[in-house]
């Protein structure tokens, strides 16, 4: 099969001469607008999870100042510069992964936060990013679909950051950075012989890693999930209560700070990873489908981006980021459902949370320097 075709010729960026503070922002506005009306809803449904805690809410909503404005800082930057400095970025973020192994802040039973000056960040969160920006990087300017060597090398970028994850533990931030990787090789056109031997070795290894790879906590969470009654004080306490929750909401919802599950201190990380089931209390079926439809417009938007991007690193950054970002959105929802185990993954720009609202929002700025570029080449 032929290589996909780099970059659009006759065309020069220098006779585009942008018009308008959204152009010469570089600033996507589609894609901005549902970002901030994303970004309004979850504050308003934050501040009744957290209790009408106004605190929580100016807390999130500086995370999301910042997060737009490195948001516009890198829908600035060419996408060139991205490609030749992931590597860098590459090395530094797991600089700082060993940096977490070495000497990170634990809580609940788990290191993987950094304090630097007062500050605490979680570098595994960066990683989301700048593993997929590695692994384009590799591709771009390789004969495409990959050859065998090159998705061995590409499995090793992702290997590596994936099992100083691991170790903090934190298996669905791992997974989740795997998954980021992976997107890329996909969208580089990998072979379906590939794909099915894949699947094929992980229905095989099912049984060792059950065995010998994962820990007695994460396998009590996947047999919670066959069956949360077991367990209803304990183990299955938070899925029982999210089931509750959601289904009590019905279509119309108990009405915004309604909610009982949630006001009454029934549903255990209602401001995080299960902000959806407070939702679907005091919102109903429509709440959640107007938030499953916004959703939706971010990622048409995301894969219109990255089919209309002028080179390949482009396309593959852009499929990568947006597969990425639903990925993030399914595994929450099927989470907070009791469709999948329990792993930690927060509702996207709706949970509370302060590093993982930078990174996405900072992905995003790359979908618009994607954006940028096929606008340039446009004109």
């Amino acid at each position: 099969m032929g290589d996909y075709v780099r970059q659009l010729p006759g065309h020069s960026a220098d006779l585009a001469r942008p018009t308008g503070t959204a152009q010469r922002l570089h600033l996507d506005l589609p894609l901005l607008g549902l970002l901030l009306t994303l970004t309004t809803f979850g504050l308003v449904v934050l501040y009744s999870a957290s209790g009408q805690d106004m605190g929580a809410v100016i807390r999130q909503g500086r995370f999301f100042l910042v997060g737009f404005m490195v948001m516009i800082v890198a829908a600035q930057i060419s996408l060139q510069r991205f490609q030749r400095w992931g590597p860098w970025f590459y090395l530094g973020g797991i600089g700082l992964l060993v940096a977490v192994d070495v000497a990170g802040v634990g809580a609940k039973g788990a290191q993987r936060w950094l304090s630097l000056g007062g500050f605490r960040f979680q570098p595994s969160e960066l990683m989301k990013l700048v593993v997929p920006m590695t692994v384009a990087w590799y591709l771009a300017d390789r004969t495409l679909p990959p050859r065998f060597k090159y998705i061995m090398a590409c499995l090793a970028i992702i290997a590596l950051p994936a099992a100083l994850i691991l170790i903090q533990p934190d298996l669905g931030t791992a997974l989740l950075i795997a998954a980021s990787g992976l997107f890329v090789v996909f969208m580089a056109g990998l072979g379906w012989r590939y794909i099915v031997s894949a699947v094929v070795l992980a229905c095989a290894s099912a049984w060792p890693v059950w065995m010998y790879g994962l820990k007695d906590y994460q396998k009590q969470r996947i047999l919670t999930l066959l069956s949360p009654e077991s367990d209803k004080l304990g183990a299955g306490w938070n899925i029982i209560q999210s089931k509750t929750a959601i289904g009590s909401g019905g279509w119309d919802g108990k009405g915004w700070m309604k909610g009982t599950q949630s006001q009454l201190d029934f549903l255990p990380e209602s401001h995080t990873d299960f902000i959806i089931a407070v939702l679907a209390e005091e919102w109903g079926l429509r709440g959640v489908i107007m938030l499953a439809g916004l959703y939706l417009l971010l990622l048409l938007r995301g894969f219109w981006i990255g089919l209309h991007a002028r080179s390949t690193y482009g396309r593959l950054m852009a499929g990568s980021l947006t597969l990425t970002f639903f990925v993030y959105i399914f595994v929450n929802m099927g989470m907070v459902a009791g469709l999948l185990p329990v792993v930690g993954v927060p509702l996207p720009l709706v949970s509370a949370g302060g590093t993982s609202v930078v990174s996405l929002l900072a992905g995003f700025g790359l979908l618009m320097a994607v954006s940028t570029e096929q606008r340039m080449v446009a004109r």
